[in-house]
């Protein structure tokens, strides 16, 4: 069933990519601006077409910070806010997919 899922988002994914070249998202900004991304437009952009299928807006922003706070991931993996154990779950799919799309 994971493996569909992939696949599925995979398909998504490539339909999505050409609609986000033209502009970067809160993902790709902040994957632009990291030490290990800088200068990847190519990665920066398939993470964020991935994160186009996977997150909302919301979810976006707040991975976004992950970035330029990585102890910030581990606090939110760690709250006991409903909000954020939904969002850790989709987060990790997203990380998933990324991994898969973009490697």
């Amino acid at each position: 069933m994971r493996v569909r899922n992939v696949a599925a988002t995979a398909v998504l994914l490539s339909l999505s990519i050409a609609a986000t070249a033209a502009s970067a998202g809160p993902i790709e900004r902040a994957c632009r601006s990291s030490e290990k991304a800088a200068g990847n437009r190519a990665l920066c952009n398939c993470i964020q077409s991935v994160a186009n299928v996977t997150l909302n807006g919301r979810d976006q922003r707040l991975a976004a910070k992950f970035f330029a706070e990585p102890q910030m991931a581990q606090d939110v993996r760690m709250s006991k806010s409903d909000y954020h154990d939904q969002f850790w779950k989709r987060y990790e799919a997203f990380g998933a997919t990324a991994t898969a799309a973009c490697s």
